[in-house]
């Protein structure tokens, strides 16, 4: 399988409240270096396209945007401290739409949750993951049977106007936004991660031309708390292309695999013609912020339902944070889904 990645990332780490502490992310630039390790020998690795910014305009709003490429210098300005973060948030009941002036404000209106911070280097580094998601979605538009994205940060808690969960530019989206411009009909996403991907949901939460289902831990209990329950399924033109699979903790193969073979067929019945994963292995027994049980020897089980499918499959490195354990889960969806489709 061809893997795009660049050392891009390298500039952002950023800081995140961790309970009562602010510390660095577990979102850090060694999961990359993990999951490089693990599948150099499997695989070919390839740099990057130049970013088409029309996709980006596609899938986030123009504001967002302009905010996320100036915000650092303004709290350089203004501010000065280690990392820009927001300190309050929209609140019930009272006007959400109107948008601030002060930094501030805005950190609060753009980012939905404290786990994330934007540092020196962060716009850049989401420019350069975007790069890489359009360019893993090129290659398959271009008859590769599937591709991996190995970016940093990830991108699939990213909703049209807000950052969070590690996420500022939604990798997942941009590239069914590439497999759509190409033809593609109707695109299924497929978010295998630990926690829901909100963004995803957001952005095509009206559209049917992409079907997103989600395998992930209950909101009720788990990050990002405010989406991802089964009720939700799409509005408008949507209607019925959005799917949630919500999962107890404790959550094992088997019935992980239950809920994931439940939206399979309902992107197959959809008539889907190629498949974005978010690829999220923080369902691993060990993960640090995660609490499903899955295990290392899970993963290629995992990437055989998936090549069961058929379609031309791009793969977006979303969450894990087991870091010695990352690459080996990781390679395990990739190897699996290559052994399953020769």
């Amino acid at each position: 399988m061809l893997v795009v990645t660049s050392d891009d990332h390298l500039a952002h780490h950023a800081l995140e409240l961790d309970s009562t502490n602010l510390i660095p992310s577990w979102e850090t630039p060694t999961r990359v270096d993990s999951v490089r390790r693990a599948i150099e020998s499997d695989h070919r690795f390839v740099d990057p396209h130049r970013l088409d910014e029309s996709l980006l305009r596609a899938v986030h709003d123009a504001d967002y945007l302009a905010f996320l490429a100036n915000v650092w210098d303004r709290w350089a300005a203004e501010e000065a401290g280690p990392a820009a973060m927001g300190v309050a948030w929209p609140a019930r009941r009272f006007d959400q739409q109107r948008r601030p002036t002060a930094l501030r404000g805005l950190l609060g209106y753009h980012g939905f949750a404290a786990d994330c911070s934007v540092v020196t280097g962060t716009w850049s580094a989401a420019l350069a993951s975007a790069a890489i998601a359009q360019t893993a979605a090129e290659l398959v538009v271009g008859g590769e049977r599937a591709a991996f994205a190995l970016c940093r940060p990830p991108g699939h808690h990213a909703t049209r106007d807000q950052f969070g969960g590690y996420c500022y530019l939604n990798n997942a989206a941009i590239a069914a936004e590439v497999l759509r411009r190409s033809g593609v009909e109707r695109v299924g996403v497929l978010d295998i991660d630990y926690h829901h991907g909100n963004g995803t949901q957001d952005i095509f939460y009206e559209r049917d031309d992409v079907f997103v289902c989600s395998i992930h831990a209950d909101p009720a209990f788990e990050f990002p708390y405010f989406s991802g329950h089964a009720g939700e399924t799409g509005e408008g033109a949507g209607a019925g292309y959005n799917r949630n699979e919500p999962l107890p903790a404790g959550t094992e193969l088997t019935e992980w695999l239950a809920a994931a073979d439940r939206c399979l067929d309902a992107l197959k019945a959809a008539g889907c013609g190629a498949l974005v994963v978010s690829t999220g292995v923080d369902t691993f027994e060990a993960d640090p912020i995660s609490r499903f049980l899955l295990r290392t020897d899970d993963y290629p089980l995992v990437g055989a339902r998936i090549a069961a499918m058929g379609l031309p499959t791009v793969f977006v490195f979303e969450g894990g944070y087991a870091v010695d354990e990352l690459g080996l889960n990781v390679a395990g969806v990739l190897n699996g889904f290559e052994a399953a489709s020769r």
